[in-house]
This record gives C-alpha cells, sequence and structure tokens, in this order.
C-alpha cells in the first residue's frame, strides 16, 4: 500500500479527517495536503468567481501540484503510506467542460490517473444529514448543501471504476465519522 486517497463532496471532513488520522499515526503516513485549496488561497479566490479561462486553469494549476506533492512526498518517505487529502481524478469533477475535456487537457486518462492511487475511501458529505457549513469552516468552498451532494456524487462516479473503493456515510459526529475512517483504513494498511 503505497497510496491512499480520502476522497467525498464538500464538507466532508477530508481535511479535518486526514490531518488527524496522520498526526496520530506519524509512523504509517505521511500527509498529501489538498491542492485546490493551497492554489485558491494563493490567488485569493474561489471556483465561483472565476470565469471560464480562470476555471481551466485553476484546475490545471491544481492537478499539475496534485502530482507534484505526491511525487515530492513519496520521494521523501519511502516507507510511509501517502494519506491523501483528494486525488488526481478530483479535478474532473470541476472542470468547466466534463471529465473527458478535462482528461484531454492535462494529458492523461481516468485508467492512468486510477493506477496511481492503491486505494479510495469516498466520504459522504455532512450535507446528507443537514450538517453541512458551506463556507464557515473553508472559506475556498462555494457550494450549497445540494451543490455538496452533487459533488460527491459526480466524485462517486469517477471514481467508481477503480478497484478498491470504499464508502463511509455521513455520521452524525466528527469522532464517528474518524472511528468510520479507521475502520476503512485498516483493511488496507496493516498495524493500524
Amino acid at each position: 500500500m503505497n497510496r491512499l486517497v480520502l476522497t467525498g463532496g464538500p464538507g466532508a471532513g477530508k481535511t479535518a479527517i486526514s490531518r488527524l488520522i496522520a498526526e496520530r499515526h506519524p509512523q504509517l503516513f505521511a500527509l498529501v495536503p489538498e491542492a485546490a485549496t493551497q492554489v485558491y488561497d494563493a490567488l485569493q479566490t474561489r471556483w465561483d468567481l472565476l470565469d471560464l479561462p480562470g476555471r481551466r486553469d485553476v484546475q490545471r494549476k491544481i492537478y499539475r501540484l496534485q502530482v507534484d506533492q505526491e511525487d515530492r512526498t513519496a520521494a521523501a518517505n519511502p516507507q510511509k503510506v501517502l494519506l491523501l487529502d483528494r486525488g488526481t481524478i478530483d479535478g474532473a469533477a470541476y472542470w468547466p467542460e466534463g471529465p473527458a475535456d478535462y482528461w484531454r487537457d492535462v494529458g492523461s486518462t481516468p485508467a492512468a490517473e486510477l493506477k496511481r492511487y492503491d486505494a479510495v475511501i469516498l466520504l459522504q458529505s455532512s450535507a446528507a444529514l443537514n450538517l453541512y457549513d458551506g463556507d464557515a469552516s473553508n472559506p475556498r468552498r462555494f457550494e450549497d448543501a445540494a451543490g455538496a451532494l452533487r459533488a460527491g456524487e459526480l466524485l462517486k462516479a469517477l471514481w467508481a471504476e477503480h478497484p478498491r473503493v470504499r464508502h463511509v456515510p455521513a455520521r452524525m459526529t466528527f469522532e464517528e465519522k474518524v472511528t468510520a475512517v479507521e475502520a476503512a483504513l485498516r483493511e488496507f494498511v496493516p498495524g493500524l
């Protein structure tokens, strides 16, 4: 097991859970942070405030940063599992003209990108339980609750061809969700 992705729609808990698990198990995991938030923070904007060329440009930057972070973190931590807050597949959900055009633009294919990852844990958004806080916990988030659920479903479809996907439904508390994610991780990571 080399690369394990936590993904899901906005408000699923990916960032908080991946950080917590990496902190709890530093001997096992090297964290690869979410590239999208880094790019949007650097540009001081978010997806819904950009025009179409800007959205395409940002998604290209996110893809390149994601690949670079994964490769650098893997080289620096050869004995650890990379715990990724999203993967390259996620960018296809935000490409204005849809996934097929995204893969053409970044010069890859879904099959090639899916092979980058050994396992995927797909988290359901808290919007499923009416607990979604919009941009309150992440100012770069733009989706309303319905949009968060739609994004989660699109990501579910984009990752569906991966042979090792586990789904973690929304939970009423953060700690319940962490426990569920750790249980899913134990299927893939010996010694957790």
